[in-house]
Parts: structure tokens; C-alpha cells; sequence
């Protein structure tokens, strides 16, 4: 049987936004809907390094068979990403649904909120204390739905060669995905790009063929799990495996406005779900990180217990 595990982490003090508070029901709300066979909740601290070493030790002793870590503000995904990536190494990606990119260094950061640092700290770059100790390569993270970047975050994109997908193209985040596989069996040199493939940092070519990538190996399933054979495989022979963070502020705020940090634009609630069956099926999701919560409307409330759902199924996990 697949035993879900959630790890709910109250954190606001990374937060920038003044309604941050919020986030603490937030992340309680959040748990609730996940119905997870196993939860844990975390005692938060005004200091960030203290809450981010007891969700190490939280995610250590979690027995589940997958992870859902419930937020609280992006920087409570510090350690949930950190944890796949010291299982699976270089086979892990991290897609990073997110309306920002979360890229900032201290110096850069406009706001010097932990929360829109935090990805670029799990590459190491970032507050003292509050890096991750193997750090991701840029090669492993996937942008999508990005759309609010700081001058200093487009920069580090570019140089760095992190893929950006920034609209609900199933194909080209399906691609991008596999593109980091790719450089990572060739063991392909930073700043070079292999043949036939999409430059680091730009949004892969839209398929002449079906509006889905092709996928012979993902129709059968195991009838326990749900498991598709693909991604049977990938959890255990050495493929790419997926983290799948979402910052609900990468929803169209005229749609979801329970944010507080939003910006125009974004993914509708389908376009969202669309994009994570994509990767669920292709990929084994080793993990799912829901973040940036602030309760404010009972429509959001009642959009999200459905999408939450709606998500862990297509994460294999329902």
C-alpha cells in the first residue's frame, strides 16, 4: 500500500508579503486537504536555520512511502528538495512552478526575504547557514509559469543555463525535462550544447506532432500503485526522477488571489493540473512541495481541496 506522508512547516518569517501570517493556516489547510495516512507538523522558530533543521530531521524520520511538504513560504523548501537530491543525485529534477524565480542572492534580493532566495540557495548561493550542503546543478532545475523575475534573476538564468518554460506547454516542459536527463548521461560541459538540442535557458521548440510527447512505456500501469512501467523504471534503474514544487501564486490571480505575492498572468487551475499529469506520467515524482497558501477567500479554499487532490493523483499518489 502507498503511504502518503505529509509534513506540514507553518513558516511566514521568510516571507516578504504583508499578509504573511496567513500562511500558517495556510499550511494547515493545506495538510488537511492532502489527507495524507501519515502527518507531521513542525514547530517553527523566528530563526529560519532552526525551523529548517527540524524539517530535516522531520523528513529523516518521515516512514511514508512519498513526501508532501505543506507551506508556509517557499523557503520552508529548502530541506525537501535537499533530501531527493542527496537519494538520487544528479538523477533529479526539480520543476519549479512558481510565478517568481526565487534566484536572489542577499546582495540581489530587493526585498532580502529568505522566500525569494531559496531556489538559488539549493544551488549554494544564499544566506549562511542556509545553503544546501550538495548543492543542485543549474542543469537540474525546470522553471514554469515564471513570469515576475528580478534583472538580477534573468541574469543568473542566462549564465547559469536554467531552463525556463514560462506557459502551459506540456511538450516543452516534457522536453526541457529530458533535455537535463540528457546532459547528464553525455555528462555535457556548462555552456555547451549538444546537438540537436535547445540552448540552456530557452524554452525548447513546440513539437510538429502530438500535442503530448509520445510515451509507448507509460500505459501500463501496476493495478496496486498506478505506476506507470516508465516510471517504474526511473525510480529504479538509474533514470530521472522529479521534485515538483508549486507556489499557488503561479496561478492566474484573477482566478486565485489567496496569495500574497501575485502576479498578472499565470496558469489557470487545469493548465497547472495538465502540466503535472504530464511529468507524473513520464516521470517518477519523488516528492511535491505546496507552498505560499494565504487563506483569504472561501471560493480559493474550496478551488484548491479539489486541485490538491486532483494533484496527488497526478502524481501517482491519490
Amino acid at each position: 500500500m502507498n503511504v502518503v506522508t505529509v509534513v506540514e512547516v507553518p513558516q511566514w518569517r521568510g516571507s516578504g508579503a504583508p499578509t504573511a501570517e496567513r500562511l500558517k493556516e495556510g499550511a494547515r489547510l493545506l495538510a488537511d486537504m492532502v489527507g495524507a495516512g501519515q502527518r507531521v507538523r513542525v514547530a517553527v522558530e523566528d530563526d529560519l536555520v532552526t525551523t529548517a533543521a527540524r524539517v530535516r530531521t522531520a523528513l529523516e524520520e518521515a516512514s511514508g512511502d512519498f513526501v508532501v511538504t505543506t507551506g508556509g513560504d517557499c523557503g520552508v523548501e529548502l530541506e525537501p528538495v535537499a533530501a531527493p537530491r542527496r537519494r538520487y543525485g544528479d538523477r533529479l529534477v526539480v520543476v519549479w512552478f512558481d510565478a517568481h524565480g526565487d534566484l536572489n542572492t542577499p546582495a540581489s534580493s530587493p526585498s532580502g526575504a529568505y522566500h525569494g532566495m531559496v531556489l538559488r540557495a539549493l544551488t549554494g548561493d544564499g544566506p549562511v547557514d542556509l545553503v544546501a550542503g550538495d548543492p543542485l546543478t543549474p542543469r537540474q532545475i525546470v522553471l514554469t509559469g515564471a513570469r515576475d523575475l528580478d534583472a538580477a534573476e534573468e541574469s543568473f538564468i542566462k549564465a547559469a543555463g536554467i531552463r525556463h518554460v514560462p506557459g502551459p506547454d506540456a511538450t516543452a516542459l516534457i522536453e526541457a525535462i529530458e533535455l537535463c536527463g540528457t546532459e547528464r548521461l553525455h555528462e555535457v560541459p556548462p555552456g555547451t550544447t549538444p546537438p540537436h538540442q535547445v540552448p540552456p535557458g530557452t524554452t525548447p521548440p513546440h513539437s510538429t506532432g502530438p500535442a503530448t510527447p509520445q510515451r509507448q512505456d507509460t500505459t501500463a500501469r501496476d493495478p496496486r500503485t498506478g505506476t506507470t512501467a516508465s516510471r517504474r523504471m526511473a525510480a529504479g534503474g538509474g533514470g530521472t526522477v522529479v521534485y515538483v514544487h508549486i507556489d499557488f501564486d503561479v496561478l492566474d490571480p484573477e482566478i486565485f488571489t489567496s496569495v500574497g505575492s501575485p502576479a498578472p498572468g499565470g496558469l489557470r487551475p487545469e493548465e497547472l493540473l495538465s502540466l503535472v499529469r504530464a511529468v507524473g506520467e513520464r516521470f517518477d515524482v519523488v516528492g511535491l512541495g505546496l507552498m505560499e497558501y494565504e487563506p483569504a477567500r472561501k471560493e480559493d479554499q474550496e478551488l484548491l481541496s479539489s486541485l490538491v487532490t486532483d494533484l496527488m493523483a497526478a502524481c501517482g499518489h491519490a
